[in-house]
């Protein structure tokens, strides 16, 4: 990995100055269905000699937006692409050597698929007027896709990743043989019917430079292009649903010059297109809203891609393509291609499909025990004791992260107070059972549907395992008991062991204490009290362990100098079963 600098952000790259073409190379060296063209930045489809009498789609432009252009080269897309340099249009001689290329190989004319940005309208240009005067038959579309600017400028409208549809349709029609003059005119009226629009939380950076621009914390860019531009407006950051409202409301703008002609009872294609940065995780958020929100206002999303389709390097963004289509257009969408980074889709509609499947049926609950049917006292002191143990693990959240913050994603005491937010909601829905086997049960199925992560399904083991033994007794043989079968559970699906520093070290302490219920004449409070106090000494005790299970167990012990968080909490759960407990018996 190159240093590129104090003023640039780090890339992964060989040099500056060859960043383009190696990547041109890993692409091609990855998939043996393209070939390089020798001496140029050009990859074309190795199969190249079998498109004798059909049309050739070129397009390319500047390097850094990839997958496009070559993820799109392939059967049904594109023949070939030609890449400049980051964010650079490429050279006349390499588009002038893919079109002689293409036009060798026996094809029957070349369209060239070109966003409109001066250079590459400049560059392909000539070297298109250059191949006509060589007698070869070329053609030019050029795509203006972007919405953002409601004044039209003197130079167009951008060409952003609405370009990618063209590539798909004009591919379509040129695998049904139709021909180039026919193909130009069909795209050029289909691609008047497409507008994009794009966010950014972030600018991006040109390996060897700094950001393009700077955004506050609390900001957002909205209506940039895909070269690191500003864009149009600063706005402040706010939820996903007010994002893509925003930019829906932008784009279908009919006072706005560049709008596209979307409304109640259109139909489109949707792309959702990650700018370069953003998690899968965002970029599902954003396609539910998008989807959710054209549908409010009556139009049909007859497909949707979600994916990264035409980035701008690195920058955290994202962008919205509309595209109006009918039957026909969709036939060429839905069209077979391998072209590497075209998404598999489904060929139904998104719109009108039933995306909810019914739960399924609860199993009918057996009927409580006898001894415990309408026990109104021993309801009211299992919800004293749950509802102690939610106001302990919500007023540990913040010490608990901080815990947590060493070996793992800091969010142990987010976890646990969320758990202790839904047993509060639980509690509040009416009297909890009065037997403890369905206590626990309910509690297990709670915990692994609310508390998610790791230690919801622990939780969720231990109390399910724990629930048995109470089935047929609750004395304080049938407890001690359901403390073994939870602790049993929990070891052979979390392989962690004593000693591993983990909440197990806090709970088997514990149950060691615990064990004297089995004896005659065993008292509750002081065994009980015993294992409090040692589960309090096996939670301050982990901090001198090595941790050997869990996220910890990838850190050096070195750095881990506090007490595991989920044995600090699993103790702390204790305290306040004991401390209930003490209250009822004073």
């Amino acid at each position: 990995m190159k240093f590129l600098g104090k003023l640039s952000s780090k890339k992964m790259v060989n040099s500056v100055e060859g960043c383009a073409g190696d990547a041109l190379a890993g692409f091609v060296a990855c998939n043996p269905d393209l070939q390089l063209l020798q001496g140029y930045r050009v990859a074309l489809r190795s199969d190249l000699d079998s498109l004798k009498g059909r049309v050739a789609l070129l397009s390319g432009g500047g390097s850094g937006h990839e997958p496009a252009h070559a993820g799109f080269i392939g059967k049904g897309m594109l023949t070939g692409v030609i890449a400049g340099a980051v964010f650079a249009s490429p050279a006349v001689g390499s588009i002038l050597a893919a079109i002689r290329a293409v036009a060798q190989a026996g094809t029957a004319g070349t369209l060239l698929i070109v966003k409109n940005y001066t250079g590459d309208r400049l560059n392909f240009g000539l070297a298109m007027e250059q191949a006509k005067a060589e007698g070869i038959s070329v053609e030019m579309v050029v795509i203006e896709d972007d919405s953002a600017f409601t004044v039209l400028k003197k130079a167009g409208r951008r060409g952003l990743c609405g370009t990618i549809l063209i590539h798909k349709v004009a591919g379509a029609l040129a695998e049904e043989g139709m021909g180039l003059e026919e193909i130009t005119k069909k795209v050029s009226v289909i691609a008047k019917a497409i507008g994009t629009l794009g966010v950014s939380l972030s600018p991006c950076s040109v390996p060897g430079t700094k950001p393009t621009f700077e955004l506050a914390a609390d900001e957002m860019e909205l209506g940039l292009g895909i070269h690191g531009e500003a864009g149009v407006r600063r706005i402040k950051l706010v939820p996903v649903d007010q994002i893509v409202t925003l930019m829906l409301d932008h784009m279908t703008d009919t006072s706005n010059i560049s709008h596209v002609p979307v409304k109640s009872g259109s139909s489109v294609v949707l792309m959702v297109n990650n700018l370069g940065g953003l998690s899968f995780l965002e970029l599902g958020i954003i396609a539910d809203a998008a989807i959710r929100l054209l549908e409010g206002r009556g139009v049909k999303v007859a497909r949707a891609l979600v994916g990264t389709f035409m980035s701008a390097l690195e920058m955290r963004g994202v962008s919205l393509t509309l595209m109006l289509v009918d039957e026909p257009l969709l036939k060429l969408i839905d069209a077979e291609t391998n072209a590497k980074a075209w998404p598999h889709m489904s060929k139904v509609s998104v719109t009108g499909r039933n995306r909810i499947r019914a739960a399924p049926t609860e199993p009918a609950e057996a009927p409580e025990a006898t001894a415990y049917r309408n026990l109104g006292v021993a309801s009211k002191q299992m919800t004293l004791v749950l509802d102690r143990i939610s106001t302990t693990l919500i007023g540990l959240e913040e010490h608990l992260n901080a815990l947590d913050r060493a070996a793992g994603d800091g969010d142990c005491g987010s976890t646990h107070s969320r758990a202790a937010k839904a047993i509060q909601g639980w509690l509040k829905e009416g009297p909890t059972p009065a037997s403890p086997a369905q206590v626990l049960s309910k509690l297990s199925v709670l915990l692994l549907e609310k508390m998610g992560g790791s230690s919801g399904a622990l939780y969720g083991l231990f109390l399910t395992a724990a629930a048995q033994p109470l089935k047929a007794n609750t004395d304080l043989p049938a407890w001690s008991a359901a403390m073994d079968a939870g602790l049993k559970a929990m070891q052979k699906y979390g392989k962690a062991a004593p000693g591993d520093r983990t909440m197990l070290d806090s709970l088997w302490a514990a149950a060691q204490e615990l064990q004297a219920w089995k004896s005659p004449g065993a008292s509750l409070l002081p065994v009980l009290t015993k294992a409090v106090k040692s589960a309090e000494a096996a939670a301050e005790a982990t901090k001198n362990m090595e941790a050997g299970a869990g996220r910890a167990s990838y850190i050096s012990s070195a750095q881990l100098d506090q007490p595991d968080p989920g044995a600090v909490a699993a103790a702390a759960i204790f305290r306040a079963i004991l401390e209930v407990l003490q209250t009822k018996a004073a």
